[in-house]
């Protein structure tokens, strides 16, 4: 079990464990009264915009069924079982119209696959394409509202194509490093449907704006 603040994360039924890019991407994405979280898993990030967000209805979707069970008893578990509803769906599918939606996306297109096929789908593109992830978000955004993602260095070019193609606008950027003076290994990016200004930011693991942005969550 993990252990932040305002409530515990168990994992044992989920194949993708609690860390930093689920972490990152719950402290940084902006919300609104409607939030939809794609590829939940244990259920942190709804969680967590349950904790930042009080007046939000949040719905978390994933296709795994282990993952949707954790996901279940971590929001029952919590004091934000209110706000917060899981659902068994592919985001293909779904239909609903938010403010905000977030997701910490598969992303390996055409690596060697594990041989633990939860954690493959979890990692893997096969069941969510950048394009067909771009799509729905598109779809389902409202017209004021922001997507955010996280993904790795490598993969952000290919996430940006995908987001210009489908017709977003990308508004803010922040690259996460390790280690001071070296690239970002991370990258946090929002998406809009209106042309606005792009903000780029960088922050390093453990520095001040990284302990100000998780300090509400990080016991």
């Amino acid at each position: 079990m993990f252990k932040f603040k305002r409530f515990a994360v168990r994992q044992d039924l989920c194949a993708m464990k609690v860390g930093m890019d689920g972490v990152m991407l719950g402290v940084w994405s902006l919300g609104g009264k409607r939030i939809l979280d794609i590829g939940t898993g244990t259920g942190l990030v709804a969680l967590m915009m349950a904790q930042r967000y009080p007046e939000a209805a949040i719905v978390g979707l994933d296709i795994d069924e282990g993952a949707v069970e954790q996901a279940k008893v971590n929001v029952s578990n919590s004091s934000f079982a209110s706000q917060i509803v899981i659902t068994r769906e592919a985001v293909q599918q779904h239909q609903g119209f938010y403010d905000a939606i977030v997701c910490n996306p598969p992303y390996f297109s055409d690596s060697l696959k594990a041989p633990d096929q939860q954690r493959s789908i979890a990692r893997h593109t096969d069941t969510l394409s950048y394009a067909e992830l771009m799509q729905a978000a598109y779809r389902m955004l409202a017209d004021e509202g922001e997507f955010s993602v996280i993904v790795p260095f490598d993969y952000k070019q290919q996430m940006e194509d995908e987001a210009t193609f489908i017709g977003f606008f990308q508004h803010r950027i922040l690259g996460i490093r390790t280690v001071e003076n070296k690239p970002a290994r991370r990258y946090l990016l929002s998406f809009v449907k209106h042309p606005v200004e792009k903000e780029f930011h960088i922050i390093t693991i453990g520095d001040e704006e990284y302990k100000t942005l998780t300090r509400d969550f990080y016991l």
